[in-house]
């Protein structure tokens, strides 16, 4: 049993680190599941769609692609939080606390540094938007142009659209970071 001398706040800091990081790292293995789970399931209902001769069965991919691009969305958002905090808040007390001559977690900042950054985030912003927003959008317009689309489908399909134009936003929003 620990008494409360073993207990200091660096060790309470490095506890946290680890938890934090394992979180981190559970949802990055989350967040790049949705992405192929994603692609799956849209191929899914598109060889559907085709078997069957039935083009309203594409707008089951836009609430697909919305469902899973928004957990997408909020779980890359803690992830970089996750390593927001680290840098800004964790990483900063605990040098203070242990008077270290170079940052505490020092990858979480040189990373970050890389030349390619910029590239690989606009690219992977591209990949999210393609995935989520351009690949329904596609299943929309196929449905538009099938003498499937009956005024209530097409109104789903509208909202749906808009749906989709906020999520896109939100992904661009949140590509900054």
């Amino acid at each position: 049993m620990a008494t409360t001398d073993d207990v200091t706040e660096s060790k309470l800091l490095l506890a946290e680190y680890d938890c934090i990081k394992e979180e981190q790292k559970t949802r990055i293995g989350f967040r790049d599941n949705l992405l192929y789970f994603t692609l799956a399931a849209a191929t899914a209902v598109v060889a559907i769609t085709v078997q069957s001769g039935q083009p309203q069965l594409l707008l089951a991919v836009p609430v697909i692609c919305l469902i899973l691009g928004w957990t997408y969305l909020v779980n890359d958002e803690k992830i970089s939080s996750i390593g927001c905090y680290i840098r800004d808040k964790l990483g900063p007390r605990l040098g203070e606390l242990t008077a270290a001559r170079s940052t505490a977690f020092g990858w979480e900042i040189y990373h970050r540094d890389d030349a390619s950054r910029t590239t690989r985030k606009r690219l992977q912003t591209a990949v999210d938007l393609l995935t989520y927003l351009a690949l329904p959008m596609i299943c929309v317009t196929t449905f538009w142009c099938s003498p499937a689309a009956q005024t209530l489908l097409v109104i789903a399909s509208i909202v749906q659209t808009f749906a989709l134009a906020v999520l896109g936003w939100q992904f661009l929003r949140y590509a900054e970071r």
